[in-house]
């Protein structure tokens, strides 16, 4: 206990006892003076004892406090001085007002008082007026800096090491990826040994020297397959480089009659290595869905796709397709019913599809239907001759009447499209575990994932094509009515636009199948055909074209006037047609209030990466896409799209 304070106690009990003594004076004066007396004087020097001890308290006291100001003070001081912590106090104008000794040392200057916030740490100027956190980079070195808007004051803290250790870790994370040849049999098809070995070792070093200058592991796993792991900082000089290795492999055999070319799948940001093997399997199975070619990269949620500008290489073989073919078979015999959909507002090729799998579901004697959702205007007199046939007429119902009949053993076959979102009633894919998908576009990162069987080729000019070979292998001695021969081989010539476009040997061996199967090409032209008004509207959008990079034509039609989908297509493909054109892009008001565009080429450039740039998606020569706002804006983006694909790997190769 402090002396002071044991003063201070035992003043308080000399007061008591003056007290208790002056009682005591009173009672021995009122019966013996004298001694009443000598009381009084005992009791006066008690007094005079006490009024000493108070006076020398309160110095004590008075000099106590003064030491601990001053310890306090030099110590508020020294800590100030000495903290590893930045304040900063700034005035309504952001001038600082005063800072402590850490600000100096760390801006490394004597002083900063006067000076305006924004102009030492500009960062702050783009945070909002209220309490945040941000980073700062002064020279060498990481700082946070906490922003209390209310008291206009500032810390900073240095968090160089852990800024740093976290970039490690972040650098130091796991990637996988699944190298693949993705046409290794077609390619080496009719080659001896020793030019086949040959051609796999000059491949097998380019993808080894490839992999040395990443620094990469690589392991080969399979004559056509290699499992490579990487780092994220290797995976970043990756996509920088955009994987030249995809051209560099396809330019050291483009001698070959077929050259050879490579599909990646590579996956991370997941801690687990066992989902992060599945994810990368996942990736390189999206990169052959899509055509191969190219590289899918999937890091958490993000998705991205390189290379991809050439065509899917079309199979020689059609062994596949027999395996398909039976497999669907016999689910549709184990099936109660079947049930066909095609994409909302279908096109030719989603209705032809879908009555070729009708026909497969008759001759294997099930009971199927079509479910038809929305009108597709270019598409009436179509189906105006399907409802007037006796047979197939009564085949088409709606989604509320698909609903009704489904049970847990219906199987549901989906056609011309593999996005859950896109078929004409998704909750039907929900009321069974019996799902097939056939299509021939390019895989995109939406995907009925539960399909039981899945049917996809990127080279195939239609569904229709597909379906068309899948029918040959359904039952040897199956034939086709007139009409059902018909809308397949119209599916065929609408989206190969009469044979002149993605048209390859299998193509010609549908049409043919069809033909002699009774197919009218007659009747397909009268269905085809277009009246003056639609002519006309086309026309007027053709009007506003502008050339773009020498081969890119570009039309955006009026405001305020508003176009069909299908008007906005039948633009595109009409610009392609023009001399010099590779590729054409339109731009206009659908009828539902939203902004389509719709790609066109022929084949050197990808629309459909211009497309999935802008959310939308679709085939290597056809894609489209639909935006909010307003045409200006639309048209902006898609400049800048296109500008961007330029400086990134050129335009047309």
């Amino acid at each position: 206990m402090p002396k002071f304070l044991l003063k201070r106690w035992h003043g308080l009990h000399v007061v008591w006892l003056f007290a208790l003594l002056l009682l005591l004076t009173a009672v021995i004066f009122a019966y013996q003076w004298v001694l009443g007396v000598v009381a009084f004087l005992l009791t006066g020097l008690m007094a005079y004892y006490t009024l000493q001890a108070e006076a020398a308290f309160r110095r004590d006291f008075a000099g106590y406090i003064g030491t601990i100001t001053h310890r306090v003070k030099k110590a508020g001081n020294e800590v100030m001085s000495g903290l590893p912590i930045g304040i900063i106090l700034y005035n309504e104008e952001k001038r600082i007002e005063w800072h402590n000794p850490f600000i100096a040392k760390m801006l490394e200057l004597d002083s900063v008082i006067g000076e305006s916030l924004y102009e030492l740490f500009p960062d702050i100027k783009s945070k909002k007026e209220k309490d945040d956190k941000l980073e700062i980079v002064v020279g060498k070195h990481i700082y946070q800096v906490w922003v209390k808007a209310e008291e206009r004051l500032l810390y900073v803290r240095e968090i160089t090491e852990q800024a740093n250790l976290a970039k490690r870790y972040e650098d130091e994370k796991t990637a996988i990826g699944i190298v693949m040849l993705d046409n290794l049999d077609e390619a080496t098809q009719g080659l001896d040994d020793q030019t086949r070995s040959l051609l796999m070792a000059k491949v097998t070093g380019e993808i080894t020297e490839w992999a040395q200058k990443y620094q990469l592991y690589l392991r080969r796993t399979a004559s056509d397959r290699f499992l490579i792991l990487m780092d994220q900082r290797a995976l970043r000089s990756l996509e920088q480089s955009r994987f030249e290795i995809l051209d560099d492999v396809r330019d050291l055999t483009i001698e070959n009659k077929l050259p050879l070319t490579l599909s990646i799948g590579i996956a991370s940001g997941v801690e687990q290595l066992v989902e992060l093997g599945s994810m990368a399997q996942m990736s390189l199975d999206m990169s052959l869905g899509r055509g191969g070619d190219q590289v899918t990269v999937k890091v958490g949620q993000r998705l991205s796709f390189y290379g991809g500008r050439t065509n899917a290489v079309e199979k020689r073989t059609r062994v596949r397709a027999r395996v398909i073919s039976h497999a669907l078979r016999d689910l549709m015999k184990e099936s109660d019913s079947v049930i066909v959909m095609g994409h909302r507002f279908p096109d030719m090729d989603s209705v032809g599809a879908a009555v070729g799998v009708l026909k497969a579901v008759q001759v294997v004697g099930k009971e199927g239907f079509i479910v038809l959702e929305g009108v597709n205007p270019s598409i009436q007199k179509l189906m105006e001759a399907l409802a007037g046939d006796e047979k197939l007429g009564r085949r088409f119902i709606t989604p509320e009447q698909a609903m009704q009949m489904m049970t847990p053993r219906t199987l549901a076959v989906v056609v011309d499209t593999h996005k859950a979102s896109m078929v004409a009633e998704p909750k039907l894919l929900q009321l069974t575990n019996r799902v097939v998908v056939v299509d021939h576009h390019r895989r995109s990162e939406e995907f009925i994932n539960e399909a039981t069987l899945v049917y996809m080729e990127p080279y195939a000019s239609s569904t229709c094509e597909l379906v068309t070979e899948l029918l040959q292998y359904i039952n040897d001695k199956l034939s086709l009515d007139v009409l059902e021969a018909t809308v397949l081989l119209a599916g065929i010539v609408v989206d190969t636009k009469s044979f002149s476009l993605r048209t390859g040997a299998r193509t010609f061996e549908a049409a043919s199948f069809l033909r002699r199967n009774g197919a009218d090409s007659g009747l397909i032209q009268r269905m085809l055909k277009e009246d003056l008004d639609a002519y006309i509207k086309k026309a007027e959008i053709i009007k506003h074209t502008e050339i773009l990079h020498e081969h890119i034509a570009l039309a955006v039609a009026e405001p305020n006037r508003k176009y069909s989908q299908l008007m906005i297509a039948q633009v595109a493909d009409t610009l392609l047609n023009m001399t010099n054109i590779m590729a054409s892009f339109v731009i206009s008001e659908r009828q539902d209030g939203l902004i389509g565009i719709s790609a066109r080429s022929l084949g050197q450039l990808n629309v459909q990466l211009v497309m999935e740039r802008l959310g939308g998606g679709g085939h290597l020569t056809n894609a489209a896409t639909q935006l909010d706002g307003t045409l200006e804006e639309a048209t902006k983006r898609l400049k800048h799209v296109i500008q961007e694909m330029k400086d990134e790997e050129g335009l047309f190769e």
